[in-house]
């Protein structure tokens, strides 16, 4: 078999396990899966777009790529500001919706609120950027050789790098820090955090930004590797709660192995059974592994 379904699979993963963190943050967390966090992906990757579009114009023109990538430092600083962006327009959609509703409904209300959240978002990129697909870049990119044959382009090994750097951030936060400690309380116990004086609404706020945040890159990457269109996001919701519940709901190195084994598992089916069978193949591993563990390889059995 060719090794390349190994780069495949690891940029596929990174992609799947950065969305997965913050799909298994907020379940964690705020104990509902939201399925709008799809939604953050696409608005993130065209705040990017939006952003670097408009630092471009500011500056009179194309901005040259950086060395042999193929963008320049315009979507550097775009992808900061669209972080930003996304981090806030998931809290907004908390302040809107989410709050409201774990005051006053169950879980399963605010998952089907997620659903009409998702759809009214999808349906607000199709009416500001319709439904074409565009990109960050047209430019071509030639492979390097990296031995056992295979082959990465420049964008795809700095996107690898880009997400082992994040993971480590997050994980760094929430086993390093006082709001990390306080973040994995209020996901044992909100009540008993808010009574050793822990404030949960600010935890809340917190997991939010980073959800979006994360959301965001996840967008970046597809739109560098791939393209960029209002259903991106959604195309990808169900591998990012397949990697989260693989690795164990709670569990941030969980979702991003998860995201890994799912990424890679398609590569691999990709190459022996067919593309069309992809989704099959990476969901049969899901089943397979929740009947010998229903908690996940990294969740904690209740």
């Amino acid at each position: 078999m060719n090794l390349q379904f190994l780069v495949d699979g690891l940029l596929t993963g990174s992609i799947i396990g950065l969305g997965a963190i913050g799909v298994t943050l907020t379940y964690s967390i705020l104990r509902f899966s939201n399925f709008a966090h799809g939604e953050f992906i696409s608005w993130g990757a065209y705040a990017t777009l939006f952003t670097s579009g408009i630092l471009g114009w500011a500056l009179g023109g194309a901005v040259p790529a950086i060395g042999p990538f193929s963008f320049g430092w315009t979507l550097l600083v775009a992808a900061v500001f669209a972080m930003a962006l996304t981090g806030l327009l998931a809290l907004g959609l908390d302040y809107v919706l989410f709050r409201h509703l774990r005051r006053r409904a169950n879980a399963i209300t605010a998952v089907m609120a997620s659903f009409g959240a998702s759809m009214a978002l999808r349906s607000l990129l199709e009416f500001f950027f319709t439904s074409s697909p565009t990109y960050f870049s047209k430019k071509l990119q030639i492979a390097k050789q990296l031995g056992l044959g295979i082959r990465a382009t420049p964008d795809q090994m700095v996107l690898i790098g880009l997400t082992a750097a994040l993971v480590l951030s997050i994980h760094l936060l929430l086993t390093r820090t006082q709001t990390g400690r306080s973040m994995r309380a209020v996901s044992e116990n909100p009540d008993l955090a808010r009574v050793a004086g822990i404030d949960v609404a600010r935890i809340v706020n917190i997991t939010w930004m980073i959800g979006g945040a994360l959301a965001c890159a996840a967008g970046i990457m597809v739109g560098l590797l791939v393209q960029i269109r209002p259903y991106m996001g959604f195309d990808l919701l169900l591998p990012l709660f397949a990697a989260a519940i693989l690795g164990g709901i709670g569990s941030v190195p969980g979702a991003l192995i998860g995201g890994l084994i799912v990424g890679i598992a398609e590569a691999v089916a990709v190459q022996t059974v067919g593309a069309e069978w992809r989704a099959a193949i990476a969901f049969l591993l899901l089943i397979v592994v929740l009947i010998v563990r229903p908690s996940g390889l990294f969740g904690v059995r209740s």
